[in-house]
């Protein structure tokens, strides 16, 4: 299905020149002299690259179907990580590339999107806020209530994040996954 640059939408996935691309943002202009344009940063689907693009107002794409699929992480093995459809129970794996970033957030058995472009898996989404249990840091000493005082953390899933002096190892932290953000001890 082809649509014009009057359609676009952030998130929405087309084909440029043969090659697959989600739209991060996008603007239009309208010049006081010539005609408008539409200047777009996209993120190519296979390799993660963004790239600036600019197109003229009302050319056309081939927009890919979209579709997000609810699976349940299961493990990792050497540089796999395995997921069950929660509604078939097949099970599929994926490697740690196509996972990306959402490896650090993943834990066993939480539900996460796998999000496709057609029928090519362009990535993982793990839940918005995670809970983790901390496994390194520097010990806490009573007192240590500095308002904006920081301290690395280690948690279960090797992610590193900064958190509040009164932490200590063995602590679980609620995490917001879309920016590695202490949000609070659980």
């Amino acid at each position: 299905m082809a649509i014009s640059t009057a359609d676009f939408k952030n998130g929405k996935a087309i084909m440029i020149d043969g090659k697959p691309y989600v739209i991060i943002e996008f603007q239009h202009v309208k010049p006081g002299k010539g005609g408008a344009f539409v200047r777009t940063k996209v993120r190519d689907i296979r390799s993660g690259r963004v790239n600036d693009l600019t197109f003229r107002s009302g050319e056309k794409f081939d927009e890919i179907r979209m579709e997000t699929k609810e699976m349940q992480f299961l493990y990792k093995a050497d540089d796999e990580f395995h997921f069950m459809d929660t509604e078939s129970y097949e099970q599929s794996a994926l490697p740690a590339d196509v996972v990306g970033e959402a490896a650090q957030w993943l834990k066993e058995n939480d539900i996460v999107a796998l999000q496709y472009a057609g029928d090519e898996l362009i990535g993982v989404e793990p839940p918005m806020f995670v809970e983790l249990e901390v496994t390194e840091t520097e010990p806490g000493f009573k007192g240590d209530t500095v308002q904006g005082a920081n301290k690395p953390a280690t948690l279960e899933t090797g992610a590193v994040i900064n958190v509040p002096m009164f932490i200590n190892t063995g602590d679980v932290l609620k995490v917001d996954t879309r920016d590695g953000r202490y949000i609070t001890r659980v």
